[in-house]
Order: structure tokens, then C-alpha cells, then sequence
């Protein structure tokens, strides 16, 4: 495995993270054990960067992940966040309908002390805000999340889909370590000020679904997905898109081939390739594909190769909405 900083933080990170959502929460079915050996198979691949959240299952994410990240602590670097709320109390089969965002400074309190006792340690190394709270200024929940720190509980500082002006204000209280934000071949949101926002200020962009969701690995049948996946509320995963999006995998996918990778390994090294300050986070619950996507680190990519990528994504641009429209009205605020 290859390693990279974090922001200015001088944590080294394993340039391929792992993210965990799915193995408790909106992808269908799980399988405890596997998800148990594919945490076990990180450590192996020394895939050090873990990402959960509080709302992943209501819980149960943190609480599955603490089973292995609490016998090799000094091992893993675990980042978890708080502000999805689910209105009755209890995790629905996704996060797309019945949750509300809570970023006040009360809540966090709640969650932090919440998440750390389900994952079983001391000190969370990063904490994020799920989102920036329309109701409440990043100003004071930066400024009660870096009240953590000085009481041990938190390492560093995160914020998740946040705009450009939301970071500087954020920052100017605190300094940010992470941006957590969806960013992948077909999803370029953070490109432009925001991006370049994180790179003044020192900040890593922590891109999560970079395979877009499983779209671009050409390994993914929308039409079989389980009742209860999340991606069935998605724009990406409907009818009128199926055919642009069909096109381009399959021309993705030849292009892959060509280089001698998988269609993920080729979307992963392209994100990895857009700036040594980017640790994508691509989520899986199989160790199969943790073993794939630890292999996108040793894939170099030619400018040649960086503007035949360009030219698929450019041909069939009609891939969808990443989010529903209410879902987007809490991203890049």
C-alpha cells in the first residue's frame, strides 16, 4: 500500500481507504462475517483509513467495526461523523427518506459520546459534521466540535460536503483536516472553488463514492438490485439515464482492459491521480474487491490515458443526478 498525508496534520494514510457504510446500512443485504474478515483484510493490505458514521444503521456500523478496530487500535486511523438524525428514532432500510440534519452544538455532544462508546475507544482520530447545517452557523458548530479535541475526545476536524465560503469560516475557527465530499468520474461537484479552496487552506479532499457508487465498475446490475438499496431512490439509477450510462461503462470498461486493470482500479487511479492531497474512501463489504481496489494504487496513468477517460465522460453525458433534489439541498452549503 502507498501512503499519503493528511492535510497538514502529518498523518501518514493509506492512499486507498475503506469505507464501511455498506456493510451495515443501504446497499441490501449484509453478511457480519464477511464484513468482519474484509476489516481484517484491510489491516493486511495495510489499508489503515476506516470511515463510518453514527447514522449508518443507526449505530450498528460503529458498533460492527468496533469488534475489529478495538483489538488493533494502534493500527487503524478512524473517522466517524454526526448530524443525520432519523425522526423515529430508528434506522430506516436507507438514508434517503425519515432522517433530518442536527449540526447544533447540544446534539454533537449526544453523538459524540454515542459513537465513541459503540466503537469502544477513547479518542475518535477524525470527526466530521455530516453535512453544514443550513440552521445553525459553521462558526459555532466548528467551535463546539474543536471543544472536543481539548477534552480528548477527537483528534482532528472534518466537514462533509461543504461549500467553499462554509470551509473558510470553518477553518478560520479551526483548522480542517478532512473535506469529505462524493467525487468520482461522474461527479466533478468539488471541481473549481472548492477544490481550490482545500488546497490553500492545506485540507485533504477525502472523496467518497469515487466508483461512483459501483456504477463505473462495470460489475453492477441496476436492474437486481435489492428492494432496499439505496441507490433505487437515485436519478443515476433510472430508466432515463440506463441506456447513457450502460454506453459509457461498457466503453469504460474496454478502456480498462486496454491497461491490463479492472474498471475500478482504472476510476480509482484516475481520482488518486488528480492530486496527491486525495484519499479516496471507495466502500465495500467483500474482501475481493478490498483486493481490487488495493490495487489501484500501482496503476500509472499516461496524459494520454487521462484524455481518453475524458473523451468517454464527455460522449455520454446524460449519467443522472447523484442525488435526489432534496437530498442536494443539504450539499455544498
Amino acid at each position: 500500500m502507498k501512503y499519503r498525508n493528511l492535510g497538514q496534520t502529518g498523518e501518514r494514510l493509506s492512499a486507498i481507504g475503506l469505507g464501511c457504510m455498506g456493510m451495515s446500512f443501504a446497499y441490501g443485504p449484509t453478511d457480519d462475517t464477511e464484513s468482519i474478515a474484509t476489516l481484517h483484510k484491510a489491516l493486511d493490505r495495510g489499508i489503515n483509513f476506516w470511515d463510518t458514521a453514527d447514522m449508518y444503521a443507526d449505530g450498528a456500523n460503529e458498533r460492527l467495526i468496533s469488534k475489529v478496530l478495538v483489538p488493533n487500535r494502534d493500527k487503524v486511523f478512524i473517522a466517524t461523523k454526526f448530524g443525520f438524525r432519523f425522526k423515529d428514532g430508528v434506522a430506516g432500510p436507507n438514508n434517503a427518506a425519515g432522517t433530518y440534519f442536527d449540526g447544533s452544538p447540544e446534539w454533537m455532544k449526544q453523538a459524540v459520546d454515542k459513537s465513541l462508546q459503540r466503537l469502544g475507544i477513547d479518542t475518535i482520530d477524525l470527526y466530521y459534521a455530516h453535512r453544514v447545517d443550513p440552521n445553525v452557523p459553521v462558526e459555532e458548530m466548528v467551535g463546539a466540535m474543536a471543544e472536543l479535541i481539548k477534552a480528548g475526545k477527537v483528534r482532528y476536524l472534518g466537514l462533509s460536503e461543504a461549500s467553499a465560503a462554509s470551509i473558510r469560516k470553518a477553518h478560520a475557527v479551526h483548522p480542517i483536516a478532512a473535506l469529505q465530499s462524493e467525487y468520482s468520474l461522474l461527479t466533478r461537484d468539488v471541481e473549481g472553488e472548492i477544490l481550490a479552496t482545500v488546497r490553500e487552506l492545506g485540507i485533504s479532499l477525502v472523496p467518497y463514492s469515487p466508483l461512483a457508487r459501483g456504477l463505473v465498475t462495470n460489475a453492477l446490475n441496476t436492474e437486481s438490485l435489492a428492494a432496499d438499496d439505496f441507490r433505487r431512490t437515485l436519478p443515476r439509477y433510472q430508466e432515463n439515464v440506463a441506456e447513457n450510462n450502460a454506453q459509457l461503462v461498457r466503453a469504460f470498461a474496454d478502456l480498462a482492459k486496454g491497461k491490463n486493470s479492472t474498471p475500478a482500479q482504472l476510476a480509482l487511479a484516475w481520482v488518486l491521480a488528480q492530486g496527491d492531497d486525495i484519499i479516496p474512501i471507495p466502500g465495500t463489504k467483500k474482501r475481493k474487491y478490498l483486493e481490487e481496489n488495493a490495487g489501484a494504487v500501482d496503476i500509472e496513468l499516461t496524459q494520454s490515458d487521462v484524455e481518453a477517460i475524458d473523451s468517454i465522460i464527455k460522449k455520454y453525458p446524460d449519467t443522472g443526478a447523484r442525488y435526489s433534489e432534496g437530498a442536494m439541498k443539504l450539499v455544498n452549503h
